[in-house]
């Protein structure tokens, strides 16, 4: 029977993810001949060819591949084995820790640990805010145990490092200048605001997200501002700088004060104005909020609570028509 060493194994799937040795090494803190010889060990110990040159790199080959699918369900067994054991150990204590984005920890991530701080008190769980690419970063090196992201920036359900979980469709509604002649406009279309002047993040997600969603409705945004934190977008619609896309989780928790405060009828912004959030209607745009875990973990008792207390959080999170004038 082939040797199968676990250590190097985790190397072989390293390379094939991050492609070369030299980054193999970094990740693994280790040198650039000390990858080679173990690849070289392991490859001795199955007997088959596991990598060829190519160029000044090298590429696994279609044995290597092979040895990774199977070496993918090793992992996940044993994953799956090391909840097992948690949950013998730990019982209903434990720690999990949560990597998230800023809007779904108002909305969903501390409504969660509200509700085990009532049903679990013996359960920990720690947060650590983070964007979709580094929160699976993270749980990819096991220094988060769940991630929560979009879907757009998630691994695909094939990946087989992970397992996810959909929580909710998020609406987007629009902020507009409370002053802005189609702030009381009836059945308001994103496609009615083709020209108007835009706010939003100059990358990253909420970035691909606006433009997507206009282009999706016919035309491409003017960026007039460009801002990712909530409260300046909020402030710089409010002082009729623009108009913007807002995620219904945000209006729900993550502006907290800035939005909230106009929604209930103060100002915001430095020329006395306020905003207006409407709902768009044939052609309101969603964002889809899932939940990630390494394959085999989401059988810990822990872990299985807590991702219960999202999707309960995330059910909570009304459809309803938010549409508000700040005076």
């Amino acid at each position: 029977m082939a040797d199968w060493d676990l250590k190097k194994l985790r190397i072989l799937r390293t390379l094939h993810e991050l492609g070369t040795v030299t980054a193999t090494a970094e990740a693994l803190h280790m040198t650039p001949s000390a990858v080679s010889q173990q690849l070289t060990g392991l490859a001795k110990a199955l007997g088959v060819t596991l990598l060829e040159a190519h160029g000044r790199r090298v590429r696994l080959t279609d044995a290597a591949q092979l040895v990774l699918r199977h070496a993918e369900a090793v992992f996940a067994q044993l994953e799956r084995a090391d909840a097992d054991l948690l949950g013998y150990l730990q019982g209903e204590a434990g720690q999990v820790r949560v990597g998230a984005f800023s809007t779904a920890i108002p909305a969903l991530v501390v409504p969660a640990v509200q509700e085990l701080r009532r049903s679990h008190p013996g359960l920990s769980v720690v947060v650590r805010e983070a964007e979709a690419e580094a929160a699976y970063e993270l749980l990819a090196e096991g220094s988060v145990d769940l991630a929560l992201s979009l879907a757009a920036h998630a691994p695909t359900p094939r990946d087989p490092k992970f397992s996810r979980v959909s929580l909710l469709a998020d609406p987007l509604d629009v902020a507009l200048p409370a002053g802005h002649p189609l702030a009381g406009e009836p059945g308001l279309r994103l496609a009615d605001l083709a020209g108007e002047p835009w706010i939003f993040g100059s990358s990253g997600p909420w970035s691909q997200i606006t433009t997507t969603a206009c282009e999706n409705a016919g035309f491409v945004p003017e960026q007039a501002h460009a801002a990712a934190d909530w409260s300046a977008i909020w402030a710089m619609v409010a002082a009729g700088m623009g108009v913007a896309l807002v995620p219904r989780m945000a209006l729900a928790g993550g502006l907290g004060a800035a939005g909230r405060g106009a929604a209930e009828g103060g100002t915001r912004g430095g020329h006395g104005g306020g905003v207006a959030v409407r709902v768009l209607h044939a052609d309101q745009p969603r964002r889809h909020v899932v939940a990630a875990a390494r394959r085999g973990s989401e059988g810990a008792p822990g872990l299985a609570r807590v991702l219960a207390a999202l999707r309960q959080a995330a059910a909570a999170q009304t459809p309803g028509d938010p549409t508000v004038q700040s005076s």
